[in-house]
């Protein structure tokens, strides 16, 4: 089924119509990363998209992460687990959300919604302790950001390879429900209203962006994620659209 979506070219201001495809999955929630997006289903079953269909894979987890640190998963039990070579291996470690768009480092929070980085080497895993409270959050090549559980937002600083936890948080305007950084470091997310936003002027002299865009998007929405030129969409029922994106801004920046 072919659904017509129309959205803005916000990086050159002009309207067009693009073709969207709705696919026949239904997920609870993706990620897009590293030139792969991986899902789940509401009863736990994942997901990976190869060629122009969703194949599953074995497995039953709450959430699922795919980017430069790797695929990683969480269960309901929020044991926290690594995919090598289509295998789960169990690791250290307890968390709700998780998150490997960051710099070679994993990020997420636990069921009390304490934040934490956490650095691989070998089959060791460290877990290191970022002050705050957020219910959910993503990192990039150029930061991470948050949302706790009043919907604020939030931009972790100064975080890098070598330094995961970073020096602060800054407050974002807006309220948000989930927020995801993108393998290219944009930024997209849902609001509580079900719309989706971008955020503009992304850089490295300015990470935190200027002001959150709307995108004219013919739906409601629970889920985003951006990778490789396709944005993810999870409508309210649960079907996933795919989006041809143009390519951000941040390309030819980073």
């Amino acid at each position: 089924m072919l659904l017509l979506i129309f959205l803005q070219l916000l990086y050159t201001g002009a309207a067009a119509e693009i073709s969207c495809t709705t696919t026949h999955t239904r997920l609870k929630q993706l990620d897009a990363g590293n030139g792969d997006v991986f899902g789940v289903s509401d009863d736990g079953r994942v997901y990976f998209w190869h060629s122009t269909q969703w194949r599953q894979i074995k497995g039953n987890y709450l959430h699922v992460t795919v980017g430069p640190a790797g695929v990683w998963a969480v269960d309901k039990h929020n044991l926290v687990y690594k995919l090598q070579n289509f295998e789960w291996i169990k690791v250290s470690g307890l968390l709700k959300q998780i998150d490997a768009g960051g710099d070679m480092f994993v990020a997420g929070v636990n069921a009390e919604d304490n934040i934490y980085c956490l650095k691989e080497k070998g089959t060791d895993i460290s877990y290191t302790h970022i002050e705050g409270k957020l219910m959910y959050y993503s990192c990039g090549p150029l930061g991470c950001w948050g949302i706790n559980n009043i919907y604020e937002i939030y931009y972790r600083k100064n975080v890098t390879k070598t330094s995961c936890q970073g020096t602060g948080s800054e407050q974002v305007n807006g309220i948000l429900v989930m927020v995801e950084v993108g393998t290219d470091g944009s930024v997209f997310a849902v609001t509580t209203n079900g719309k989706v936003v971008t955020r503009l002027g992304i850089s490295p002299k300015n990470p935190v962006g200027t002001e959150w865009k709307e995108l004219d998007l013919y739906n409601s929405f629970k889920h985003v994620s951006y990778d490789a030129g396709f944005l993810w969409l999870i409508a309210e029922n649960g079907r996933v659209i795919r989006c041809p994106y143009p390519e951000s801004i941040l390309s030819s920046l980073l």
